[in-house]
């Protein structure tokens, strides 16, 4: 049997929209790097948005669009991922958010990611 560790990627965060063009870092605190002894997969994402508009999350891979997760204008979603891939040893995660410019908000963020 193989040991696996959970990780999560966590909290709330304010956010300034740039425009759905140019997404931003959510925070430093929603970064995340494969140890160099593991692989790791993504398992799930909750997220929730208090804007008005709607908002995505961007799941970066190695500073390349990995996922997108669209969130509605005040709503939340929760995605179990059925389709899990092997992220290798040192790949770099990081939640980005995209909103209309100008537009404000709080994102709630929960991923699981399991290390093995």
């Amino acid at each position: 049997m193989i040991d696996s560790t959970p990780r999560f990627l966590q909290g709330v965060f304010g956010f300034q929209g740039a425009g759905y063009d140019s997404p931003a870092l959510l925070s430093t605190a929603l970064v995340y790097t494969v140890p160099a002894d593991k692989r790791a997969q993504l398992i799930y994402l909750r997220g929730g948005n208090s804007a008005s508009d709607l908002v995505f999350f961007a799941l970066m891979q190695n500073g390349k669009p990995m996922r997108l997760f669209p969130v509605a204008a005040g709503g939340a979603c929760h995605v179990p991922l059925a389709v899990v891939e092997d992220l290798p040893p040192e790949t770099v995660i990081e939640v980005f958010v995209g909103a209309p410019e100008g537009v404000s908000g709080t994102a709630i963020v929960d991923i699981g990611i399991v290390e093995i």
